[in-house]
């Protein structure tokens, strides 16, 4: 179990608390220690000093906006500062992923994935407040943890190929990857919370889990819908079908009646 808790700027009070007491309600336990990454700096430090080392690092001085309204045409950042920085200042810093490189991998629940030569561009690992980026820290993260199965929703499947690069420059082992539907408003948007999108209920687990397994295509009886959690998902272990959503990337919540 471990807490990403590397961007200050964005932590809210009480948030990680609320994340434990959340699973606790679900009744999803965790092996080990809580890791958090606000301790783990030195680790991420040593990775990134050895990508330097290795000479598979470069400074981006690009905004934010820039990097967006390069990349528009592209769907990728197009190594605008590969051969230097524009802007005097700050800079991230960048993984250079060879255009050559393509990458392929089996999901266990979205088949193969294929990322083709030139499509991933050079991801940050450090960004220019000096935080190091989340691609970086999950890939020594799950070193560390000896992680073998990642299993995470669809929207991180383009994360996946940076993070396989970054496994491949450092010499680190590739977890198994399974990436799950992701589920969005009815209208097809990521639920957020800038949206006003209502957070999960505690007070609800067993109900909620059942309307999951709905929206997974599992079929769960509908008596099941009142049972308590600890019932919901022992069910959900002998019943478990991934095939039934085998290459969905998303599922929408249903439209409010």
């Amino acid at each position: 179990m471990r807490i990403e808790d590397l961007d200050h700027a964005r932590l809210r009070p009480g948030s990680a608390a609320a994340i434990l007491t959340t699973l606790e309600a679900f009744e999803l336990h965790w092996d080990g220690a809580i890791e958090y990454q606000s301790r783990r700096t030195e680790h991420y430090r040593a990775a990134l000093e050895r990508l330097e080392a290795l000479g598979l690092t470069f400074p981006c001085s690009c905004s934010r906006r820039e990097r967006a309204s390069e990349a528009a045409g592209q769907g990728r950042y197009p190594g605008t500062c590969r051969g230097g920085t524009r802007h005097s200042g700050p800079s991230a810093t960048r993984l250079w992923i060879d255009e050559q490189l393509a990458l392929t991998f089996e999901d266990t629940f979205q088949g193969q994935i294929a990322f083709p030569a030139g499509t991933l561009g050079d991801v940050i690992v450090r960004r220019r407040d000096g935080v190091y980026a989340y691609q970086l820290a999950v890939v020594v993260d799950d070193a560390l943890q000896g992680i073998t199965a990642v299993v995470r929703g669809a929207d991180l499947l383009e994360s996946t190929g940076w993070q396989i690069a970054l496994q491949r420059s450092l010499g680190l082992p590739r977890p198994r990857y399974a990436h799950l539907p992701l589920l969005t408003e009815p209208g097809g948007a990521k639920l957020a919370k800038s949206r006003h999108s209502l957070a999960l209920d505690p007070a609800r687990a067993g109900a909620q889990l059942f309307q999951v397994l709905e929206l997974l295509r599992q079929g769960p009886p509908p008596p099941l819908a009142g049972a308590p959690v600890r019932e919901v998902l022992a069910w959900a272990l002998a019943h478990w079908q991934p095939a039934a959503f085998h290459g969905l990337r998303q599922v929408a919540l249903p439209a409010p009646s």
